[in-house]
């Protein structure tokens, strides 16, 4: 199995300074991040717009060491909204974040982290949108609920999302599936232990549609995260059979992944989100999406072999 391996090479930064100096990574990266600065990623909200799709942006980096780098992350969100606020666009975008890149993991980084992110979740909402907490590995997940619950407190559109690979998921989107929640529902991408996720494909896949039905017979908004066209239809059916009108749930992929699809079920009526990933800090996020998919580790291959 490849996904594991990369994913553990994910961490290393031998590996991160030989991809980086690859010189067919550019070409492969450009693919799943939609640019460094807050410039390069504005008109790719407007041309989605255009398309009648929505967006949620990812300011990627996540390996914070120090609590000004966490404070750089807040701020780097802030810039964010603040132009999206500028182009009246705040109604097409919303914000995933990562806690580990608010500080999470330092000494005090519950606190921290809620410190950190909770101007960004009320900036998200004076221009009309909101901010989901991004599932992270298995031992981040307590402390990510707990900010959630507090956050949602003030402001109850955040959302949070659920990875189904982990055996605890579908107690936790029982909990999530009340109303006024929004529930993003992920296979997941981290290398967790046999002892709190499933390891077969076929047994993830079978919890995701598990999950699903859970969400969707539920109070609150699924957000279905999946590029997987089998699981796209099993989670049609599911919103059908539940009573939800189209515009009760909606699906998400990534910014470079299946795009003609993105357009497609906007077509047909559904509510269609791109993940839009940006930033200089694109290492973990990239070996994630190559982790995922073992065609677009060849692609990267071929990529590096055929450049320099």
């Amino acid at each position: 199995m490849l996904g594991p391996v990369i994913l553990a090479a994910s961490r290393s930064d031998r590996m991160r300074r030989f991809v980086s100096a690859a010189p067919g990574t550019k070409q492969v990266v450009d693919r799943f991040i939609a640019g460094e600065t807050v410039d390069q990623v504005v008109p790719i909200v407007e041309d989605a717009a255009d398309k009648g799709l929505e967006v949620t942006l990812d300011v990627v980096g996540e390996d914070i060491t120090t609590p000004a780098q966490a404070e750089a992350a807040r701020d780097a969100y802030l810039e964010l909204i603040e132009r999206l606020s500028a182009l009246d666009l705040g109604t097409r975008a919303e914000m995933s974040v990562k806690l580990s890149m608010f500080g999470q993991a330092l000494e005090g980084g519950h606190e921290l982290a809620l410190a950190n992110v909770r101007p960004v979740v009320e900036a998200a909402a004076a221009i009309g949108t909101t901010v989901t907490l991004d599932a992270e590995d298995h031992t981040t997940l307590d402390s990510m609920f707990a900010i959630h619950e507090e956050l949602r407190k003030d402001f109850p559109q955040t959302g949070c999302v659920i990875q189904s690979y982990l055996f605890r998921t579908e107690d936790d989107a029982r909990r999530l599936a009340a109303a006024g929640s929004r529930v993003r529902i992920v296979k997941g991408a981290y290398k967790e232990p046999a002892s709190v996720a499933y390891q077969d494909k076929a047994e993830i896949d079978k919890a995701y549609v598990r999950i699903t039905r859970i969400l969707m017979e539920g109070e609150g908004y699924p957000m279905i995260g999946s590029h997987d066209p089998r699981l796209i239809a099993i989670a049609q059916e599911l919103g059908r059979q539940a009573g939800r009108k189209l515009d009760e749930y909606e699906f998400q992929m990534l910014y470079g992944i299946r795009s003609d699809e993105h357009v497609r079920l906007a077509a047909e009526g559904h509510r269609m989100r791109v993940y839009t990933a940006y930033g200089t800090d694109w290492y973990g996020y990239f070996m994630r999406r190559l982790a995922e998919k073992p065609a677009n580790l060849l692609f990267f291959g071929r990529s590096i072999l055929t450049k320099g």
